[in-house]
């Protein structure tokens, strides 16, 4: 069992505890991505291999007064495939997003680092208001889950979870409302996630559902609607309906709520983190610190499993 990780700042520190991890920076050739990758290296937290144009990259570089290894691409779409390339032959531990779209950054990870059934993204979540993380998934890939894709992503999460020290994290899949109603599917995709963890289908976690926002989050809330849930109020995990909602409630958390977040996708063979020019100095940090802890707790859990020492 892993020591919990209850603030983003033991994440960080733990992180940088651990030798710099070497990490593609995927289509490299912009300010804001050498920069924030520049300054992850100053932490510690990474050791950047950057992918993309020769001519871009080198003028940045110099300004920076740095000389990280550089690995050349004339595209986007070359960038992708050489991250991932160097994945496989084992030169780098992470996949950074740099300037390209997602959709090409994600493309050739999709089709041959993919370990999982279904790659997702997993938001965690520091609120003043709350009294411990919170798993925001997912919010970022898949956009309209159907049950089956819903379960991979709760699964995906719960791995995560417990490599963060939660050993049984609880899970709420949320709706609009807290009860079934056949014309709302994100109701029933609830109530069958809920009664597929109570089968085992679904292990190493609590699942309760459907859910509202206000329910899962407040057990005061659920008193007064009569909702009788081991989630409510200590909620670990909140699974979206769809990307839109997570989306809108990560961001909503982050400009209203005065959050702090961290972010990766899992399902590939090494954690990837999907960065963004109006994301925060702090949450880019966050971000890798998370895909370097959980890529070393990952490689520690591999171990004991196989009875190394």
């Amino acid at each position: 069992m892993f020591d919990r990780i209850l603030h983003l700042d033991d994440l960080i520190a733990e992180a940088k505890s651990l030798p710099a991890a070497p990490t593609a920076v995927v289509d490299a050739g912009e300010r804001h991505v050498i920069e924030a990758a520049h300054q992850a290296a100053l932490e510690g937290l990474i050791a950047p291999v950057l992918i993309g144009r020769k001519e871009q990259i080198l003028p940045l570089q110099e300004k920076l007064g740095s000389s990280y290894p550089l690995i050349e691409a004339a595209t986007p779409d070359a960038a992708a495939e050489a991250g991932v390339q160097a994945v496989k032959e084992g030169r780098v531990k992470l996949l950074m997003k740099g300037h390209l779209h997602t959709a090409e950054f994600l493309h050739p990870i999709l089709k041959e680092l993919r370990r999982a059934t279904r790659v997702s993204h997993v938001f965690i979540a520091e609120i003043n208001t709350y009294q411990k993380p919170l798993f925001i998934t997912d919010a970022a890939i898949n956009i309209t889950p159907d049950l089956t894709a819903k379960q991979q992503i709760l699964i995906n999460a719960i791995q995560m979870a417990q490599l963060l020290g939660i050993e049984c994290p609880k899970a709420a899949a949320l709706s609009a409302i807290e009860v079934i109603n056949p014309a709302i599917a994100s109701t029933v995709d609830a109530a069958c996630l809920a009664k597929m963890a109570e089968r085992g289908q679904i292990k190493n976690a609590i699942v309760d559902g459907p859910l509202a926002f206000d329910n899962a989050i407040s057990a005061e809330s659920a008193k007064i609607k009569g909702i009788c849930s081991p989630v409510s109020g200590d909620v670990d995990i909140l699974l979206m309906p769809d990307l839109v909602s997570g989306n809108i409630l990560y961001k909503d958390l982050e400009y209203l709520a005065g959050a702090r977040f961290a972010g990766i996708v899992l399902g590939a063979s090494v954690p990837v983190v999907l960065t963004s020019r109006a994301d925060p100095k702090a949450a880019r940090l966050a971000s890798l610190a998370l895909a370097r802890v959980v890529h070393h707790r990952e490689d520690l859990r591999r171990q004991a499993q196989r009875g190394d020492t």
